[in-house]
C-alpha cells in the first residue's frame, strides 16, 4: 500500500477510537465518502477484532486502517496501584460495585499482530509506542502500510528509523489518550506549533491530529505540510459512531464547558470532558493498564446509572463544534469546507 498516494486520495482520516466508538459501520461510511476509516484494536479480543474486520470487508470496504496499542514495558508497582485503590473506595460505594483488579497485560499484542499480518490489512497504525523494526518489516512484506502515532519530533524520528511508512502527529488538543511513548515526556504544544517541526524532521507522510473539527482546520494543517487531517471527536456524534448516548449528549449539551487531561480513568494521560471523577482524582498515578482495569467496573456502573460525572467522556478541545451529521455527510462537508478555505483536495 502506497501511503502517500492513499492520503492524496483520502486526506480526511477518521481516528481509531478504542472503547466502542469506532464501529465497522462508521469505518464503512467514512470509506464510502472518500475518507480513510479506522478500527481500534485496543481492548478488543482477537476474535472480536477479526469479526469487525470481516464486517468491514463484507460491506465492500477494501481500504481501511486498524490501530494497535503498543504494550508498556513493565507493570506498575503494587504499592502504587493499592494506594490508588484506596482513593477509589468512595466511588465503589457510590456505584455499589467493587474496584477492579489491577491487572497488567499486553492487550493481546502478539496475537493481534499475527492476525493483522495474516489479514493483510491495508493500513496498520500504532499508539503508545513504536514497534520493533522487525514488526514493521513484517507488515511491509505483506503490503500493509504502517503509521506510528507520535507527540514529539524525537518519537517521529524513531518511528522512521525503524521503518514506519508514516507518522501521525498528535497535538495537545486531541481527545482521548495521549499517544506519547513515555507519558512523562510528551511535547505539550498545540498541533500547529508541533506539526511543522515534525514535517521538517522526517521524509514520510505526516498525518495531523488534534482539534480538527471543520474544513478550516483541515486546510490549516494541510497548508502547514500535513498529508492528511485526522479527527476523532468530530465523528463521535455521527449515528454510525458507537459512542454511548450519554457521551454524545454531553458533547452537544451545556453541562460541560471544557476538557482536561487526566490519568484518573486509565493511568495514562487522556483528554476528556472535565467531570467530577477527574476532579476528585487529580493525583492518579502513571499506571497503565492497571488503572484502566481498576476503574472499568466503576465506569460501567456510572453508565448504567446514567451518571456522566463518573464516565470517561473522551473529547478534544474543539468538542463544542461537533456536529450531528452522518459520517458520509461529515466527510463530504469537511472536504467542501477545506476547499472553500483554500485547500486543494
Amino acid at each position: 500500500m502506497d501511503l502517500s498516494e492513499l492520503l492524496r486520495e483520502r486526506p480526511i482520516v477518521q481516528a481509531p477510537m478504542a472503547g466502542g466508538a469506532s464501529t465497522s459501520e462508521l469505518v464503512t461510511a467514512v470509506d464510502s465518502a472518500g475518507g480513510l476509516g479506522s478500527l481500534a484494536a485496543g481492548y478488543l479480543g482477537v476474535e472480536a477484532l477479526a469479526r469487525r474486520m470481516k464486517e468491514v470487508r463484507g460491506a465492500g470496504t477494501t481500504v481501511f486502517g486498524v490501530n494497535v496499542f503498543v504494550p508498556s514495558e513493565s507493570p506498575a508497582p503494587e504499592s502504587v496501584t493499592e494506594a490508588y485503590r484506596a482513593t477509589l473506595s468512595s466511588d465503589a460505594l457510590r456505584y455499589g460495585v467493587e474496584v477492579g483488579e489491577a491487572l497488567y497485560d499486553d492487550d493481546g499484542w502478539a496475537a493481534k499482530i499475527d492476525l493483522l499480518v495474516q489479514a493483510r490489512v491495508p493500513v496498520v497504525s500504532f499508539t503508545f509506542g513504536c514497534p520493533s523494526a522487525e514488526v514493521l518489516a513484517g507488515f511491509r512484506e505483506v503490503g500493509s502500510a504502517t503509521i506510528v502515532t507520535i507527540t514529539t519530533v524525537a518519537e517521529a524520528r524513531t518511528a522512521v528509523e525503524r521503518g514506519a511508512d508514516g507518522v501521525c502527529v498528535q497535538g495537545l488538543e486531541a481527545g482521548g489518550h495521549r499517544a506519547t511513548f513515555d507519558p512523562t515526556r510528551a511535547d505539550d504544544r498545540p498541533l500547529l506549533g508541533l506539526l511543522p517541526e515534525v514535517v521538517a524532521a522526517v521524509d514520510v507522510p505526516v498525518i495531523a491530529a488534534g482539534g480538527i473539527m471543520d474544513g478550516s482546520d483541515v486546510a490549516a494543517v494541510l497548508a502547514a505540510g500535513a498529508a492528511a487531517a485526522q479527527s476523532g471527536t468530530a465523528f463521535l456524534r455521527c449515528p454510525e459512531s458507537g459512542a454511548q448516548p450519554l457521551h454524545k449528549a454531553a458533547l452537544a449539551g451545556s453541562d460541560f464547558a471544557e476538557t482536561s487531561l487526566t490519568r484518573a480513568f486509565t493511568g495514562r494521560p487522556a483528554r476528556g470532558l472535565t467531570n467530577r471523577f477527574m476532579a476528585e482524582h487529580r493525583d492518579a498515578p502513571d499506571a497503565y493498564p492497571e488503572v484502566h482495569h481498576m476503574t472499568k467496573p466503576l465506569r460501567a456502573a456510572a453508565a448504567r446509572m446514567a451518571d456522566p460525572q463518573g464516565m470517561a467522556l473522551w473529547a478534544g478541545t474543539g468538542f463544542a463544534r461537533s456536529r450531528e451529521l452522518s459520517a458520509g455527510e461529515l466527510v463530504s462537508t469537511l472536504r467542501a469546507e477545506a476547499v472553500e478555505a483554500g485547500a486543494r483536495i
